[in-house]
Parts: structure tokens; C-alpha cells; sequence
């Protein structure tokens, strides 16, 4: 018996799919890239740096996973984008599920930050996954099976000081995926839906700490985070059961109702530990 998931449509097939995940040489992304594989999807993996898609291919490997393809480039070029999709093509035939993990961020505050910051990290936390979505809607149109994953943030809904610009960005990613889910599901029946799911993550441990665009990490912003191994099957479960949204571990649950129920505790909380890092803090 096959097993279904709320809304009647059967729970998602993984194994000989094809998928397109972006931010695979470290964290998120590249425990994402290794979960599929390991389920049987086929993967094409980017990133910035050659030599860590290298590694990822050859840990899929030594773990006798689906062989995992990579191709180095920015994502937030519009070449760079329109190669990957062709190459999910032309490796494997197709493109079923795109996965855009690809992130960065920024510490301090807004007035004494250059514009720079704020485009450089719209460019890759929304404006990067929404063009490569456009870029791959028509691919994954002929895909018995489409669907897309947004790696978002706890902080796209309910902000942080001191990181205005990756708050914003991830604001903004949660709107874009309530509305191309929207579109979708109204596109009618002449066409295939396409899911949409979006990861809100919560404290998660990867390397987004050591790659800020401007600032250091705070030493209130230790501690607590979730394995990206156990981000990864969380998410690739929600994939399965054609979830809309995702908030791996409890601290992002928690800190989710907490937005929607009493923000104003949350920012007196914030305030607090803010003050309380910043008195330990070494000039």
C-alpha cells in the first residue's frame, strides 16, 4: 500500500530522481546533497570552491551513495545559473528538484554598514535563489515530480539586530515561496504542480559564522545548534511528505511561536543577551 500524506497525494519518490542543490561544499547544503544521494537521488552539486565539491564527491563515493556530479561557479550570476540547470539536463536527462541552500550573512549594525553589504547579501540569499527558480521553472515543468526547496531562516520571521540585512533577505525568501506556491497550485491541471518547500532554520551548525561578508560572530550566538546531518534528513523527510514548511529541531519551533505569540518578549530577551555579550566582548 502506498503511503499518503495529508491532502491525498502520495508521499514523494526520491530514488532516480535529479537534483540541483546549491551551498553543497559545506553546512546545509552539502549534508542535503549527501542525504539525497543516499536515497537514491542523482545530484549535481555547486558551490564557489572547486576543491570542496571534489571532497563531497568523493565522500559519496567511499560511502557507496549515487555518484554525486559537481560543477564549481556563483550562483549569483545569470550564466552561472543557466549552466547549472543545463547541466542537471545534460548529465542526467532532467531536473526534478532544485534545493538552494546557497547562503551568507552579516554582522553589525545597519547605519554603519556599507550599501555593499545589503547587496551583496540580498544577491545571494534571495535575489540568487529566486532568478535560479525562474532559470529552472521551465526544466522543471517536464518533471513528473517538481519541486523546490528555500532554505530560509528563523529570523525571516521575527528580525535580529545586528543582522538587518540577512534578516530582510530571509523575510523576503518566505514571501517568495508562499507566493510561487500560490501560483502553482493555480496554475490549474493542464500542468503539473510544483511543491514548494520552505526550510526555516533555526541555530544550525555550519560555516556560515566563518564566511560573514562584514562583522565576527557574537559570543551570545553560540551554542545550541542543530547537526547538519539531522538538518538534512529533517528536510529531506518534509520533502517526502510534500510538507509546505519545515522548522528543523525545537529551538527553531520554539522560537517560531514564540514570533508569532509574544514578539516583545523575544526582543527583551534579545536585548538582554545582546548586552550581555557585548560586556564580555574583548575590544
Amino acid at each position: 500500500m502506498t503511503a499518503t500524506v495529508a491532502g491525498s497525494r502520495p508521499r514523494r519518490t526520491l530514488d532516480g530522481r535529479v537534483a540541483l542543490v546549491t551551498g553543497g561544499s559545506s553546512g546545509v547544503g552539502r549534508a542535503v546533497a549527501l542525504e539525497l544521494a543516499r536515497r537514491g537521488v542523482h545530484v549535481l552539486a555547486t558551490a564557489r570552491r572547486a576543491d570542496r565539491l571534489a571532497t563531497l564527491a568523493d565522500e559519496a563515493a567511499a560511502r557507496g551513495l549515487v555518484p554525486i556530479a559537481h560543477e564549481a561557479g556563483d550562483v549569483t550570476l545569470p550564466d552561472v545559473r543557466r549552466r547549472l540547470v543545463d547541466g542537471a539536463v545534460e548529465r542526467f536527462g532532467g531536473l526534478d528538484i532544485l534545493v538552494a541552500a546557497a547562503g551568507s550573512g552579516a554582522v553589525g549594525r545597519f547605519g554603519d554598514a556599507s550599501p555593499d553589504t545589503l547587496r551583496r547579501i540580498m544577491e545571494v540569499d534571495f535575489l540568487a535563489p529566486a532568478e535560479l527558480v525562474r532559470a529552472a521553472l521551465p526544466t522543471l515543468l517536464h518533471s513528473p515530480d517538481p519541486a523546490i526547496v528555500l532554505v530560509g531562516s528563523i529570523l525571516g520571521r521575527h528580525p535580529l539586530p545586528m543582522h538587518a540585512e540577512y534578516c530582510a533577505a530571509k523575510a523576503a525568501l518566505a514571501s517568495l515561496a508562499g507566493s510561487l506556491r500560490l501560483e502553482f497550485a493555480a496554475d490549474g491541471t493542464e500542468r503539473r504542480p510544483i511543491d514548494v518547500l520552505l526550510a526555516t532554520l533555526g541555530p544550525t551548525e555550519s560555516e556560515f559564522w566563518n564566511s560573514l561578508v562584514a562583522g565576527r560572530r557574537a559570543e551570545w550566538s553560540r551554542g545550541g545548534a542543530l547537526s547538519a546531518e539531522r538538518t538534512a534528513r529533517i528536510m529531506v523527510d518534509a520533502l517526502v511528505r510534500r510538507r509546505r514548511e519545515v522548522l528543523p529541531g525545537w529551538r527553531a519551533v520554539g522560537f517560531s511561536w514564540a514570533a508569532r505569540l509574544v514578539p516583545g518578549l523575544i526582543d527583551r530577551a534579545l536585548a538582554r543577551r545582546i548586552r550581555r555579550g557585548q560586556s564580555r566582548a574583548t575590544p
